[in-house]
């Protein structure tokens, strides 16, 4: 489908892309990663045409059409299922032509291409799209002009993926998306026919819905196969043996050094020596991979923990006119060290619950009790544009520490991750991930008792992304969480509120019920929003006796699910043990001072690792067989 091949680029001088090549074959799904900056958009552009390289070259399949998300929101007075139809291009031609088409065997022809494309079955798959966008019917027949920018992206990805593209180029998708609309993202791209070349930092997104990662750093392009976790593991494998072999290299060039300093003076030695001088020019130096993780996150804990609950409702409701509650019947509380993740598509309430928590939002009626001198973060994106744009980190900080001294002020600011080299920055230069950090430490600073954090990982890599999961993990206060990341959802919350239907309630589940649920099509006659209503359709199951035989179907499969822990076990003393080994096999003076300790190390790694792998995947199939039979309840 697509070869790219020694491509060459830059932009103002600065190097993006050096002689890099990669094959992508017909239907294949690609996750393109790398750091914010390296050239991911850029290499999009190349791709598609709308620029053109130094050197080098990119080869398309003859006769294959690539599309996109338009940069442009649509804006005008079209409606939202005429715009996306309109994106199949040869379809609205021959619909047109049809209209006016006067000889027979034209009309005849253009008939039998309609048949073929499925014309006159294409606003069923738009209006399948926009459902799973997020807009529901009387939505999809209202002008593009009547919805915000991030909801007119949405349906600028609906034209994309609707026009059906035989090489699709998906940057960042997303970006504008709530949980629901991912989650249905996810399984779209999974099933689509063509091929797909994707940038994201969802981790979620990247393992379940790619075969292989394209992987852009040092200028080259480098293939892996399998989603981002098989990519992660595959790097760490390939760093180690890069490891080994620059340090082979470099005892096999000092050796000749030293030979060549005690002999070249002697006559009977000096033709080996000017051997080993050409072998020394002539060795290649083996680049270091370099691990180029972003800086940790760092949340200041809480000076002393309050007692539970820490924030309690009753029968509250909110809203932003009088008497226009958007959430009601509110009876909820939060304890100190809570963890919990609010569900449902956007719109239903999730950004004015989090207000309302925050303390920035009053309760219309209803009681909320808070803990004495509670402290409460809030963290938003639109947050971003309150960083004063002329002014530094440094500078930021320094207001809130008038009597601290300059070496105490800059540390402060390297706990937030911030590059010393950047510190310096006005704000308004930040990239949006280093305003993110930046705002991220600015409203923990004072290391508050419960963090509500609105949709933090939009502007942060998956590397970012990973350093927020442990920041959370650390931090000893309460914290609530709106994202459409699943794997932050997963990793940092026990509990599931879903906002839906006017109110929040506890979620019965985890996030693949909840997948499940998102994903499950309508009934015929229901009226719900095709992208995942709080209700699932067609239960006929009252909720005590889904519960009941849920647990029935957990006692049964108990055995199993012992088996699926002690395996999560194994597999953490298997990479325990891996490190320990990989930390001695580290030590420069092993081989030299022992070789055979050293080959026994290398090959006890060596099977630990085939160990790992095979738990590894005992324990994927044992998972796999767990969930396929709860599932079933």
């Amino acid at each position: 489908m697509l070869r790219i091949t020694d491509l060459t680029y830059r932009i103002a001088g600065r190097m993006l892309l050096d002689a890099a090549s990669a094959r992508i074959p017909d239907g294949a799904k690609i996750g393109l990663v790398g750091k914010n900056g390296t050239g991911k958009t850029t290499l999009f552009r190349l791709v598609a045409g709308d620029a053109a390289p130094e050197s080098g070259e990119i080869v398309l399949r003859k006769g294959a059409r690539i599309g996109g998300v338009a940069q442009e929101a649509p804006g005008g007075p079209q409606r939202l299922i005429d715009f996306v139809l309109a994106a199949d291009t040869e379809r609205a031609a021959l619909m047109a032509e049809a209209e006016t088409a006067t000889d027979p065997h034209r009309i005849a022809d253009i008939h039998t291409r309609l048949a073929d494309i499925d014309a006159h079955g294409a606003e069923a798959r738009t209006a399948t799209i926009l459902a799973g966008l997020g807009f529901d019917e009387p939505a999809q027949q209202r002008p593009c002009s009547d919805f915000s920018g991030g909801w007119r992206m949405r349906v600028a990805l609906a034209a994309a993926l609707f026009s059906a593209p035989d090489l699709l180029l998906l940057d960042e998708p997303t970006n504008y998306l709530d949980l629901e609309g991912t989650l249905w993202l996810e399984a779209y791209i999974a099933r689509y026919p063509h091929t797909v070349l994707l940038i994201s930092h969802d981790r979620d997104l990247l393992n379940s819905a790619v075969d292989g990662i394209l992987h852009l750093e040092t200028l080259k392009l480098f293939s892996y196969r399998g989603g981002y976790d098989q990519f992660e593991r595959q790097r760490r494998e390939k760093m180690l043996l890069n490891e080994k072999a620059r340090e082979k290299a470099e005892a096999q060039k000092k050796h000749m050094e030293a030979f060549v300093e005690r002999f070249r003076y002697k006559a009977s030695k000096a033709r080996q020596a000017q051997s080993r001088l050409k072998m020394i020019a002539k060795l290649e130096p083996i680049a270091a991979m370099v691990d180029d993780s972003l800086r940790p996150f760092e949340f200041p804990n809480p000076d002393r923990q309050l007692s539970p609950p820490i924030i309690a409702m009753e029968n509250v409701a909110v809203g932003y006119e009088p008497g226009k509650a958007i959430l009601k019947g509110l009876s909820l509380r939060v304890d100190d060290d809570d963890r919990i993740a609010l569900l449902g598509p956007n719109g239903n309430g999730k950004s004015t619950f989090a207000k309302l928590i925050s303390g920035r939002l009053k309760e219309q009626s209803g009681t909320i009790t808070t803990a004495s001198k509670l402290d409460v973060a809030y963290f938003a994106q639109h947050q971003l544009d309150e960083l004063v744009p002329s002014q530094s980190a440094v500078d930021h900080v320094r207001a809130l520490m008038p009597d601290a001294t300059e070496p105490k002020v800059r540390a402060r600011v390297a706990r937030f991750g911030l590059p010393t080299d950047r510190m310096e920055t006005p704000a308004g230069d930040l990239s949006g991930g280093e305003k993110a950090r930046l705002l991220l430490g600015l409203v923990t600073f004072s290391g508050p008792h419960l963090l509500v954090l609105d949709e933090p990982t939009n502007h942060l890599d998956v590397d970012a992304r990973e350093a927020l999961v442990q920041a959370l993990a650390e931090y000893s206060g309460a914290v609530l969480i709106i994202s459409h990341d699943r794997h932050l959802i997963e990793a940092s919350s026990d509990r599931l509120w879903l906002v839906a239907d006017g109110t929040v309630k506890a979620f019965d589940g985890d996030m693949a019920d909840y997948r499940r649920q998102v994903l499950k099509k309508p009934e015929k006659g229901d009226s719900s929003k095709a992208n995942g209503s709080a209700e699932a359709n067609g239960d006929r199951l009252t909720g005590q006796e889904k519960r009941k035989a849920a647990a029935a179907r957990r006692a049964e499969m108990a055995p199993l699910k012992r088996d699926i822990d002690r395996l999560e076990k194994d597999i953490e003393k298997l990479n325990a043990k891996i490190a320990d080994l990989d930390g001695r096999l580290a030590d420069p003076d092993l081989f030299a001072s022992d070789p055979d300790a050293g080959a026994r190390l290398a090959k006890e790694r060596s099977d630990t690792a085939a160990r790992l792998a095979a738990t590894e995947e005992t324990w994927l199939e044992k998972s796999a067989d767990y969930e396929e039979a709860m599932a079933e309840v």
